[in-house]
């Protein structure tokens, strides 16, 4: 949902003009199947070109196309018209299926493909391209609209709709627009961004599916089952990656924008089946930096649309529900090099049929012909505005250099990295692959007052990426103030808010990265940061005669630990900080004895270093300067333990998928997944570890008695359970007590959350005196805290636990939803992290008043010993997205330290 920047005098001499409603001619000859009829009335198609039904068998519309067959449809039109269509593989799902875009052109703009992609990354950078060379350029060459579909696995319509619209651009014949769409730009269409979450549905739909289509929407065919097609193999939703860059479908998409930056990007989606459709200009709040002239430049495009919608009668609706202030929406992302970017959304039919509210049946046919009529309204009106795109998109370079180099406050971002490198060095990566200019410094030097080492990383904003920085790089970025009030006003009234999605996304916030900000540029010598998010490692000897050892305190070290465990070597963990060497250890730190493992332990150590990154020092000698020996008692032995992981309703797929991914793809170590259905007949003595992720429902249900009473013998028994955000409520439930924390009430400081309940059939009489008065006394006595859309709260940490062994002093955590706790008590157990107090704890983003208040000096992390084991609470769902870096050392600790500390029988 993002614009481009233009220059005043720009639009006055560039006018963006949005085409007619009579822009094509009809054809004599109306001739055609019915198929096409439906999606273009009146149209003529070149019959050497196949249809849908040519190739597949059935119409567009007729049925939901698999992946399979949608690469088989694409292939089969890039082999009949080969001079107008390339198909270009940019990466494979997890489930190892194709990720494909297209780009369909006139043969003349196909053959020189290579050339144009030459020419936009030319346009992308006024520091190597002169304002005569661009005027060159731009006055010969096309531009590019991109069409992004089907992100959302279960939002099928959009596959089908880039399929009819490859095909009318390739064969129609009754449509004027269409060689002014090809001749004057590229059209590149990325037919389906999540093929395992669109398979997944296309499944559970025909083995749901009658003797015909059903459109109630109580039916089978309509509600899936766990987890649903929204999401990829590790139920990521993938609209909300493309700033942390997680997932191979967006890190493969986002290079490929890269690669041919098109001017403008749609990403095409459903919503709830009883509304419209939705096309921009988008809803409030806009992010700030996105200009006023950018967002002016989506009504273009949203007029464009509207005819099309009024002379098919169809109904819309522009500026609500869908805003433009979180950075990492497909359709946000975009925007911040500079392209003109929207999201549509259409009301699914989830299926072939959908019966409204209103009684009305919405077909499947009708979904994909209203998002193929957008599309082929989004790429004609790029085509008639083909020149001033191009200027607009090398002006938005332009200025953004110029806004960097004349930015006195906020210049130059720089980060010490002298804590956790493994962060930093990931941090720079992610920033690299976005298209950010990062360098890094191979001498000491000082900036603004302040003296940093070799090594430290630096941004400077005058570069065309300088938006894109501010937007990922400031701590704060602040919605609209009158929008704000706006939200308050609704609270007040206990009216829904507005707020789409987060309120904050720093990335230094998320990796809990130092960085400091300078009103100047940096001068110092500096070499450009290649991407790489894991560094080489080190190993200071291999031939080591006593141990080796890993210092802990990063995610290099998490992720050795993980693969000598996998690889079978003995490993042991000391939980206190000790020197030796006359270097200094903190807690955590790995021990690998020479003694106890195999006699090639240093080749096997140098291999692990490489593929983790990790630090690894070998020891001649074990004798400790200062603090715990290494075979002390604050040593223990970590056997590789088992890590199990409930899975299925009630479980949050989202936070069983998240937390799956963060524990095998980004600490490297196995899970096991265990149903819910099945877990009282499962065998927990297999398993150290249990994780309960954020349930969406309550896990009583899923349990019952029994499961409960399991746990409790598990956990006594040596286990260590760790639970995070929602699964809490369940562990802290009065009848089940296996954490003895409370979720508390609202607290409202002004006596009403202790007024008296009322009792029998009639209350006494009272006087109300004020309107204040009224509001008070109309407040839910026992009311939870409200939802919070999404903010980081500052946490401090209690250094002296094992739990905190080589974390940060302070952590910032996502906090979202309702949820506070109490404390536990010191009988009970330790608050390992806690939330700062009312006027720190604010870190970044918006948060209810009373909730900062509220959730001052309450707990983030607990851990209370219950027999032989323990349980592990994470009030707030430390891998979300799996975008919180900074958590990840504190959630590793919690599942190997913790099956460390733990004492089952072996």
């Amino acid at each position: 949902m993002s614009i481009i920047r233009v220059a005043a005098a720009t639009l006055m001499s560039m006018a963006l003009v949005a085409t007619s409603a009579t822009s094509f001619a009809q054809s004599a000859n109306t001739a055609g199947n019915q198929e096409n009829e439906y999606y273009w009335p009146g149209a003529n198609y070149d019959p050497s070109v196949p249809t849908a039904k040519d190739v597949l068998g059935y119409s567009s519309g007729q049925r939901i196309t698999t992946h399979g067959d949608m690469m088989r449809y694409m292939e089969t039109l890039a082999a009949k018209v080969p001079g107008k269509m390339r198909i270009m593989k940019y990466g494979q799902s997890w489930e190892g299926r194709d990720l494909i875009y297209i780009a369909i052109s006139s043969q003349e703009n196909i053959a020189r493909l290579d050339s144009f992609k030459a020419n936009m990354k030319a346009l992308s950078d006024p520091r190597v391209t002169s304002d005569a060379d661009a005027a060159a350029l731009i006055n010969d060459m096309p531009a590019s609209t991109w069409l992004a579909y089907s992100i959302h696995g279960n939002e099928i319509s959009s596959t089908d709709a880039a399929m009819m619209t490859a095909y009318h651009l390739l064969a129609a014949r009754g449509d004027d627009r269409v060689p002014d769409i090809l001749g004057k730009s590229v059209v590149f269409i990325n037919p389906l961004q999540n093929p395992d979450g669109r398979d997944r549905f296309i499944h559970r739909f025909r083995t749901a599916k009658g003797l015909e289509a059903d459109s109630d929407p109580a039916s089978a065919e309509h509600n899936e089952p766990w987890p649903s097609g929204r999401t990829n193999h590790y139920m990521f939703d993938m609209n909300r990656d493309f700033i942390s860059l997680t997932q191979p479908e967006t890190q493969g998409h986002v290079k490929a924008l890269l690669d041919w930056y098109p001017l403008v990007y749609v990403d095409l989606h459903e919503m709830g089946g009883n509304s419209t459709y939705y096309f921009a200009p988008e809803a409030i709040p806009f992010n700030p930096h996105l200009a006023k002239d950018q967002r002016d430049s989506l009504f273009l495009f949203g007029k464009t649309n509207a005819k099309w919608f009024d002379k098919f009668g169809f109904e819309y609706f522009t500026r609500d529900v869908y805003d433009a202030f979180y950075p990492g929406y497909g359709a946000s992302w975009p925007a911040y090099y500079g392209a003109v970017a929207m999201t549509y959304e259409q009301a699914s039919s989830r299926g072939l049929v959908y019966r409204r509210y209103d009684g009305t049946e919405l077909p499947y046919a009708k979904t994909v012909r209203q998002h193929f009529t957008t599309s082929m309204g989004t790429a004609e009106t790029t085509a008639a505005n083909r020149q001033a795109l191009l200027q607009n998109f090398f002006n938005y370079q332009k200025t953004a250099i110029a806004e960097g180099r004349a930015d006195r406050t906020n210049r130059s971002y720089i980060f010490p990295a002298a804590r956790d490198k493994a962060a930093n060095r990931k941090l720079a990566s992610v920033l690299t692959e976005q298209g950010i200019e990062v360098s890094r410094s191979t001498a000491d030097f000082r900036a603004c007052g302040t003296n940093y080492g070799a090594g430290s990383y630096i941004v400077d904003t005058a570069q065309p990426r300088k938006r894109m920085i501010r937007t990922l790089l400031d701590p704060q970025v602040d919605m609209e103030a009158g929008f704000v009030a706006e939200q308050e006003r609704r609270r007040v009234k206990n009216i829904d808010h507005d707020i789409y999605d987060v309120t904050a996304w720093s990335l230094p916030v998320m990796y809990n990265v130092e960085m400091d900000i300078c009103g100047r540029a940096v001068d110092v010598a500096s070499a450009d940061v290649e991407t790489g998010r894991i560094g080489p490692g080190s190993v200071t000897s291999t031939a080591a005669s006593v141990a080796y050892l890993v210092p802990w305190g990063d995610m290099a070290a998490g992720r050795f630990l993980a693969s000598a465990l996998r690889t079978g070597l003995n490993v042991k963990i000391i939980d206190e900080g000790f020197t030796l060497g006359g270097r200094a250890y903190s807690a955590g730190t790995v021990i690998l004895d020479v003694a106890k493992n195999p006699d090639n332990v240093g080749e096997m150590i140098a291999d692990l270093s490489r593929e983790t990154g990790a630090e690894v020092v070998g020891i001649d000698n074990s004798w400790v300067d200062a603090g715990m020996d290494l075979g002390s008692r604050a040593v223990n032995q970590l056997p590789a333990p088992k890590v199990a992981m409930l899975w299925d309703s009630p479980t949050s797929q989202y936070a069983a998928g998240n937390t799956r991914f963060v524990i095998e793809r980004q600490i490297g170590y196995p899970v096991t997944v265990i149903r819910t259905s099945n877990f009282n007949r499962a065998r927990l003595d297999r398993y150290q570890v249990l994780i309960m992720p954020s349930s969406f429902g309550n896990y009583a249900s899923a349990l019952g008695g029994p499961g409960a009473k399991k746990l409790d013998a598990w956990v006594k028994n040596g286990g260590v359970l760790i639970g995070t955000g929602t699964a809490l409520r369940y562990l802290s439930d009065e009848k089940v007590n296996l954490l003895s924390i409370r979720r508390e009430n609202q607290v409202r400081g002004d006596g009403s959350d202790k007024k008296k309940k009322a009792e029998g059939n009639t209350v006494d009489g009272q006087l109300i005196t004020s309107l204040d008065e009224m509001k008070s006394l109309i407040e839910p006595a026992d009311e939870r805290p409200d939802s919070v859309p999404g903010a980081f709260a500052a946490a401090s940490v209690d250094k002296d636990h094992w739990l905190a062994s080589g974390v940060s002093e302070s952590l910032n955590v996502l906090i979202r939803g309702s949820d506070i706790y109490t404390p536990s008590k010191l009988n009970t157990g330790t608050n390992v992290a806690w939330f700062k107090g009312a006027d720190e704890v604010l870190a970044s983003g918006y948060l209810w008043e009373e909730n900062r208040k509220q959730l001052a000096f309450k707990p983030f992390v607990v851990v209370e010993n219950r027999g032989a084991g323990m349980v592990i609470g994470f009030t707030q769902d430390p891998t979300v997205r799996a975008y919180l870096d900074g958590l990840n050392l504190i959630f590793t600790n919690a599942i190997f330290h913790g099956a460390a500390q733990a004492r089952p029988l072996r």
